[in-house]
């Protein structure tokens, strides 16, 4: 395959020459199948095929008299906006679902029941339980451990008509009234999910504009269960503090035992990393230098921000990981392991470990992990990659030697320390003043995945390089963090790269404060997908801070490579709260113009926050900027105003 082939594959050269290697030895990727998939349907692709009961399934031409509806008499707009909820149910599901085990681990932990896991951070603990109203004065910290667990458990299923405790504690009241007026807050996850089946079950709804409010509630369900899953598993783990760490597939060592851990759950790849420390000599023992855990996905992006584990990949290489012919195990537990990657495991030597009940591939190993015996399942799993070190084959190792520095870890509150170096008394405003003075023009957040519909990391490389010349600061999460690490936008080389102006002088003053032993990166990496809540946090202080409603702030957000059920549940609340998204992947709603209008346009004239589609990642960066710069101008003429005639500047103009 030619350079240029390989080139409309990936951004990324080290998948470029892993890709390459593939198709000598004509192994089948994710990017073959997707290839020989073509040309894909249509009508999924414009979302109006109706699968939802069983007379069908119903294709919708809306131009002929007779199969402008389903057989039922649903027309396009109910089609397309039922299967576009039922992705919102789907991510919130797997968000909260995560969610809820966080909350359970907790809970058992401060009963005594887990005793591998630990309360790590009780700052954090204390400063949730004040936030959500569990008492902590003259308490045991296990007790609030215990309350703020079960606070956390019933929003799950509360009986009351009260919205849910994440939600409610962590909005203004600007939000809180909108969420009202629009019946979209949620009083209890489950229930949200649930009514939202319902709602799209066949004869049920069929009004596209109710179906999707619908959505956004299970939406706002979704920023719950993330926001309460970052926050407890900042209680057992720590918060995150910046780290230096590296990326991409020359992160792994030949002359190691090399582990994978893949997945979205910290609670198992925690303790891996745990257990691997401990079972060094082992590995030593059985002829290896030691044990190499790099990460894969969000669960890597969990290890990385606390322990400074290695990303070798991100959701679309995955199994390049495995063509290496140098992993010995790629551990996984849930959300976006893809199942062809036992394929690849079958030709080489590499073990494929399944630890979740509900979440298993035919042919692997599965070993259950419990929290309950945490460590000895943990060293059990670490146990079997060692011996299947003894298993490798010496001439199938290929590793390409390109990885990149990362400087990572900055959550929210890492973040506000930077912060604090330069004025302590009011961290954020470093920030807010350097929009007011144009140096920087606002925020951009990337998240997301990776799609084979689009050049792997392309977009998401290229929208981040263009912003970033523009004096835009950026902050990532999940895959998309991933991409930019490879790129080595995680890293001070990215700062003299491609920062503009404005952006590497404020970038250059935090750098002189911070006390970190490295440059500060182009993008900081606030973390994993359900880490999004992280992002909310530092939009909702500037807006706080600037004394304006959300929709009025310069922030953005962008999934260049959208692809998952997730993906399109958090760019949802993110319009919800008042913030424009950016979608590089167009979902599956061209079959209907009315749901086109109201994910672009009726939901900016009702939340402020809206969808900006667009492809064409040069043009998108474009969008965006646009979007900001009016932000930004718009505050700075309000502001003038208000200082002329000696008022309160205007909350109530649009954004």
């Amino acid at each position: 395959m030619s350079t240029a082939e390989l080139e409309k594959r990936t951004a990324d050269p080290a998948a470029a020459e892993m890709l390459a290697a593939a198709g000598e030895a004509q192994i089948l990727t994710s990017w073959d199948r997707y290839k020989a998939q073509q040309p894909q349907c249509k009508f999924g692709l414009t979302g109006i095929c109706c699968r939802i009961c069983i007379q069908g399934p119903c294709r919708i031409i809306p131009s002929k008299p007779g199969q402008d509806k389903g057989i039922c008499g649903a027309s396009a707009f109910t089609i397309v906006a039922r299967n576009l909820v039922r992705y919102i149910a789907g991510g919130a599901s797997a968000h909260s679902d995560h969610g809820r085990e966080i909350a359970y681990t907790l809970l058992h932990t401060a009963e005594g029941h887990a005793k591998d896991y630990k309360i790590t951070d009780t700052k954090k603990l204390l400063q949730v339980a004040e936030r959500i109203g569990v008492a902590t004065e003259g308490r045991d910290v296990a007790d609030i451990a215990k309350d703020v667990a079960i606070k956390a458990l019933e929003d799950f299923g509360k009986y009351d008509n009260n919205p849910c405790t994440w939600l409610d504690t962590t909005i203004d009241e600007e939000r809180r009234r909108k969420f009202r007026h629009t019946d979209i807050a949620p009083t209890a996850i489950d229930r949200s999910i649930t009514q939202l089946m319902h709602q799209t079950h066949m004869g049920t709804d069929a009004d596209p504009v109710n179906i999707i409010f619908g959505g956004l509630r299970a939406a706002l369900s979704d920023y719950t269960g993330m926001y309460l899953a970052t926050d407890l598993t900042d209680v057992l783990f720590g918060t995150p503090v910046p780290v230096m760490t590296e990326a991409n597939l020359g992160v792994l060592d030949a002359e190691k035992v090399n582990i994978a851990v893949h997945g979205h759950n910290p609670l198992l790849s925690q303790m891996v990393v745990y257990a691997a420390r401990e079972l060094e000599k082992e590995a030593i023992n059985a002829g290896a230098k030691g044990i190499n855990i790099v990460g894969i996905c969000c669960t890597g992006n969990e290890v990385l921000m606390r322990e400074g584990v290695p990303t070798a990949a991100n959701f679309g290489s995955q199994e390049l990981v495995i063509m290496t012919g140098a992993l010995d195990a790629m551990i996984m537990d849930v959300q976006c392991i893809a199942p062809g990657v036992k394929d690849l495991c079958n030709c080489f030597h590499t073990m494929l470990i399944t630890t979740s009940s509900i979440s298993k591939v035919p042919g692997s190993v599965h070993i259950g992990f419990n929290e309950e015996t945490a460590m000895e399942d943990a060293k059990k799993i670490v146990r079997l990659a060692i011996a299947q070190y003894g298993k490798r084959k010496p001439e199938l190792v290929k590793i390409p030697q390109l990885k990149k520095q990362v400087v990572g870890g900055f959550s929210y509150e890492a973040l506000m320390d930077l912060l604090a170096k330069i004025n302590p008394d009011n961290p954020i405003s470093v920030i807010t003043d350097a929009i007011e003075s144009g140096e920087i023009k606002g925020v951009c957040a990337f998240a997301g995945c990776n799609n084979q519909r689009t050049i792997h990391d392309h977009a998401t490389v290229t929208i981040a390089k263009e912003l970033a010349k523009r004096d835009v600061l950026l902050v990532s999460t999940g895959c998309a963090a991933g991409a930019l690490a490879k790129a080595g936008l995680l890293s001070s080389e990215g700062v003299e790269a491609w920062a503009g102006p404005g952006l590497k002088a404020f970038i250059k003053r935090l750098e002189e404060n911070s006390g970190l032993n490295a440059g500060l990166p182009l993008v900081f990496h606030m973390g994993s997908c359900v880490d999004n809540s992280r992002i909310a946090q530092l939009w909702s202080s500037m807006a706080k801070n600037m004394n304006i409603p959300i929709p009025q702030l310069p922030f953005v957000a962008s999934a260049p490579e959208a692809m998952s059920e997730k993906a399109i549940s958090i760019g949802s609340w993110v319009i919800t709260m008042g913030i424009p998204c950016h979608v590089g992947v167009l979902p599956p709603i061209e079959g209907s113009d009315l749901v086109y209008g109201l994910t672009t346009q009726i939901a900016r004239d009702v939340f402020g926050g809206y969808f900006i589609f667009e492809t064409d990642p040069e043009k998108a960066a474009e969008k965006l900027y646009q979007r900001l710069e009016k932000r930004a101008w718009k505050l700075r003429i309000h502001k003038l105003a208000a200082e002329k005639y000696e008022s309160t500047p205007d909350q109530g103009y649009e954004g």
